[in-house]
């Protein structure tokens, strides 16, 4: 599989006219993955560096290109001898080591040229890179590299803050690092006298690291203040965001040396610093701080959550009138948690897991524009062009853990708190807007204050010619000065600007706003092109579907259509299949439905019928089933025999072996061979597949189970691209079906997944897993191989393999769990 960090798309341009008659050009996007970002300008070009040893560059922050080769070492693009050029900081942690174990963490770097750095030769300045090496959640370290160039090479300098030390001797698994404190700078520090001795506060309960006060050392980020001084943030989840001056001559941190408190009670650690945010177990990190000439404030950005899909990751700010703090929300609420307190409530959420969700009847294609987990964000004040960047990371809705670099406007609203624009960046200005552009229906919005997996979607709301707001949403709306927008949704004030942006999905430029309320609440809107409600019901009507005229699960029956229209539904049968779509089937018994959706816009009113037939319910019959009894025959003569592949699901030629299993025999893989299963071996919508498993290594990507073609496909997996847990995936739609934990080598285990018309379920010894709806067909009408060991790609699995089993239908979870035991 190719590693999603690699991923590059590019876009075709498509030529438009704007209003004026000017040329618009369809924005030119070359994507690129680089997590965590930090961005930087050298003359025209703009930078980011990130996790994994990344960078990419760009002329117009929209198309990237890649300049770095990750991991590779001796010959390292930004480090060289990656293992040898930072074996300082490696020694605590982030090379062969813990959860680094077999490889490297070297995370989210901070770029940053000092033009006060001396160098060896007596010069000043240098592009200076303070990267995190991490072994586990509280175990890392913060080194600096420098170099005369900013694409590298940089040469090591030196480890300057260590966290997830102990009281005495201690090790992690996989481990042979002592995380003793005097493993650590900290022993030398307090030798010359720069460091006041241990503090007992630095150890919990059994001499172990107290996460709970003290950060994880990750995630520098640095910034001058308005009197020339150098500062570092950085930290990362349960002990909170620290800053510590640094030396401009040298980079290094000016530690505190003794405890003590800010003039508001915040903490000061003698080694880590100023407590400026966080703390208290809850999740914080990514700090990043940007001071603004225009507004005379340092604004903090931080990011909440977890990083992966489904973790609600999103971007924070505060804001203070010092380097140090306190910084606090657009509530006045400081940004250092009082205890411990959910911390949904405190910072200003400027973005989050959100979707301008695509409704029937639209002309344009796809399901909409949207984002999971955008953050880890830095910040750009482009003085040349007097703009305001937001670079981060994010992933997208249906493509699993797939991420690339985003950057969208930031403006200041008259408050002087920064909002972001819903759109992308394509070089668009604020600029003075008529009335007459703003009026009309927008998809809106609203990011709100908690975070999870859960994706804000967007409704309908219109912006009137009288100043009312309408639609799914009551309220008012003003434009102030030229473009400062005032929106009022719900008697709750909200302030930004309006700006045109590009709409991808309309492909064209429209009114947008974004705005945010003084609870740290943001909004955004993107205007919609309107047609008339009888055209608009009209396409509705022409697009409405709901799929095949055979039943056999609950249906998903659309309630909303394009430019707010309603669709209710009348069912001339509820007690088969409901107005709200409830399916319930009968044994042996053929339902007959008809289904009549009403379309509704205004005065407009159209209906569309749908004459469905409910299929019975059937028991699940085992289709194929291959024991392995020292040999690859399908027992129940349905389908032919297995053969024998190499690395690749049809190439060379392989070796297997038969070994005692979990029933009679099994068949062993070596990890350069496969078994090719014959075609169509599952030919259905409903399908259950059951096996057993006893992995001898555990590599990612590899899989047990594998159906599809080199582009539709699905696969189970025992360590996957989620944190490393056995799953079920699919591509190219990245559906991911992730387990709650990584199965154990050497020890067998009972795998079974089922599908039933994109329902999967996926089990683990017989308990429900994962649950999800809108799993891609991949195996039916795609030419579909089918393999055990083995696909297109990845390294073959290596282990043993039993009790292969193919069902027609979907087993329940009770006989699941009855194949799943060993009697």
């Amino acid at each position: 599989m190719i590693p999603l960090t690699y991923l590059s798309i590019e876009n075709t341009n498509v030529t438009k006219t704007d209003k004026e008659g000017q040329i618009a050009m369809n924005p030119n996007f070359k994507e690129v993955s680089v997590h965590d970002p930090s961005i930087y300008k050298e003359g025209d070009t703009y930078y980011v560096f990130g996790t994994h040893v990344e960078a990419a560059k760009s002329k117009d922050l929209m198309s990237w290109e890649r300049f770095t080769n990750g991991y590779s070492t001796p010959e390292n693009a930004l480090y060289g001898d990656l293992s040898k050029n930072l074996a300082e900081s490696f020694k605590w942690a982030g090379e062969n080591d813990a959860d680094s174990y077999g490889g490297f963490a070297v995370w989210a770097p901070e770029i940053f040229y000092n033009k006060d750095y001396l160098n060896e030769d007596g010069s000043n300045g240098a592009y200076m890179m303070y990267y995190s090496a991490s072994s586990t959640y509280i175990r890392s370290a913060i080194g600096i590299a420098v170099s005369q160039d900013i694409e590298g090479p940089y040469e090591y300098k030196d480890t300057v803050i260590y966290s997830g030390f102990t009281k005495e001797e201690s090790y992690d698994e996989n481990s042979e690092v002592n995380k003793k404190w005097d493993n650590t700078n900290i022993a030398q520090l307090i030798a010359d006298g720069i460091v006041d001795e241990v503090s007992p506060r630095w150890f919990g309960a059994g001499g172990t690291y107290n996460n709970t006060l003290f950060p994880n050392a990750i995630d520098a980020n640095l910034f001058y203040d308005t009197d020339g001084k150098l500062w570092m943030t950085y930290g990362s989840w349960s002990g909170g965001i620290f800053i510590l001056e640094l030396d401009k001559s040298n980079g290094l941190p000016i530690y505190p040396g003794k405890d003590g408190k800010t003039e508001d009670g915040r903490m000061v650690d003698r080694y880590f610093g100023t407590k400026i945010a966080g703390g208290f177990t809850k999740s914080g990190e990514g700090p990043y701080v940007i001071y603004d000439e225009e507004t005379e404030y340092y604004y903090l950005y931080v990011t909440y959550g977890w990083l992966g899909a489904d973790g609600g990751y999103n971007m924070r700010v505060f804001r203070s009138e010092k380097p140090d703090g306190p910084y606090v929300d657009a509530k006045g609420d400081n940004a250092v948690l009082p205890g411990d307190v959910p911390n949904h409530m405190y910072g200003n959420k400027i973005m989050g897991n959100f979707l301008f969700d695509r409704k029937i009847g639209e002309d344009n294609k796809g399901f909409g524009f949207g984002y999971l987990s955008p953050g880890h964000n830095s910040v750009l004040y482009d003085e040349d062009k007097e703009e305001r960047h937001l670079v981060f990371h994010t992933r997208f809705p249906n493509r699993g853990e797939a991420f690339e670099v985003r950057v969208h406007s930031i403006f200041m609203n008259e408050d002087h708190w920064p909002v972001a624009s819903p759109f992308r960046y394509t070089g668009k200005k604020l600029k003075k807007v008529n009335n007459s552009d703003i009026e009309g229906v927008y998809k809106f919005i609203n990011h709100g204050q908690d975070y999870s997996a859960d994706v804000n979607r967007s409704t309908y709301i219109e912006l009137e010619k009288n100043n009312k707001i309408t639609g799914s949403f009551k309220g008012e709306w003003d434009k102030k000065n030229d473009y400062f927008a005032n929106v009022t949704i719900d008697n709750t004030l909200y302030k930004g600007v309006f700006i045109e942006q590009w709409d991808p999905t309309q492909k064209e430029y429209v009114m947008t706003f974004t705005a945010q309320s003084d609870q740290g609440i943001s909004i955004w809107g993107s205007k919609q092109a309107r047609s008339s409600d009888k055209e608009t019901v009209h396409a509705i009507k022409e697009e409405l579907d709901i799929g095949s005229e055979e039943v056999s699960k609950d249906l998903d029956l659309p309630k909303e259509g394009a430019n707010g229209a309603t669709i209710e539904w009348e069912s001339s049968n509820p007690e088969i299949i409901s107005s709200d779509g409830n399916v319930t089937r009968e044994e042996n018994d053929i339902g007959m439905v008809t289904l009549t959706a009403t379309i509704k816009l205004g005065e407009i009113s159209e209906q569309k019928t749908f004459e469905l037939t409910v299929n019975p319910t059937e028991e699940a019959s085992i289709s194929a089933h291959y024991g392995f009894e020292g040999n690859l025959e399908e027992s129940s003569d349905s389908f032919s025999d297995g053969k024998v592949t190499g690395i690749e699901i049809n190439k060379g030629d392989g070796t297997i072996s038969f070994d005692e299993g979990i029933f009679g025999e099994a068949v062993y893989l070596d990890g350069q061979s496969g078994i090719k299963l014959p075609d169509k071996l599952v030919n259905s919508y409903e399908y259950t597949i059951s096996y057993w498993i006893k992995p001898e290594e555990l590599s990612p990507f590899t899989t047990t189970f594998f159906g599809g073609s080199e582009t539709k496909w699905l696969s189970f997996v025992p360590m996957g691209p989620v944190d490393d847990k056995t799953m079920l995936w699919s591509g190219e739609e990245w559906y991911d079906a992730p387990t709650s934990y990584q199965v154990e080598a050497d020890v067998w285990t009972h795998v079974a997944f089922s599908v039933n018309h994109g329902e999967v379920k996926v089990y683990l010894n017989g308990e429900l897993e994962f649950e999800g709806d809108n799993f891609p067909n991949v195996l039916i009408g795609n030419n579909a191989d089918f393999a055990i060991g083995v696909n297109h790609w990845d390294e073959p699995y290596k282990g043993w393999i039993d009790e292969l089993m193919v069902f027609n239908g979907e087993l329940q979870s009770e006989q699941v769990e009855q194949l799943a035991t060993v009697n």
